[in-house]
């Protein structure tokens, strides 16, 4: 499981933050990566998006996304 997921965030997101907290809580690993900082991070989730840099965005390891999930959906996602 781990490296199977990348979280796009900022550090001044608190969706971010809670559902970092809530995946930590239930050992969920991941890799995060603050678009602030990765120009090509800040595309890439625009690309998800619609064109706009919506935080969390969470890249799994098939190639899809999942904008602002709940952890519910974060745990669905890996299981399938």
């Amino acid at each position: 499981m781990a490296g199977t997921v990348t979280m796009y965030s900022t550090t001044w997101c608190g969706y971010c933050r809670r559902l970092k907290g809530q995946m930590d809580r239930e050992g969920i690993p991941y890799t995060e990566v603050n678009i602030e900082h990765d120009p090509d991070a800040a595309t890439l989730v625009e690309k998800a998006n619609g064109g706009n840099q919506t935080v969390p965005t969470l890249l799994f390891e098939d190639g899809s996304t999942l904008t602002n999930p709940s952890l519910a959906q974060v745990k669905a996602k890996l299981a399938a």
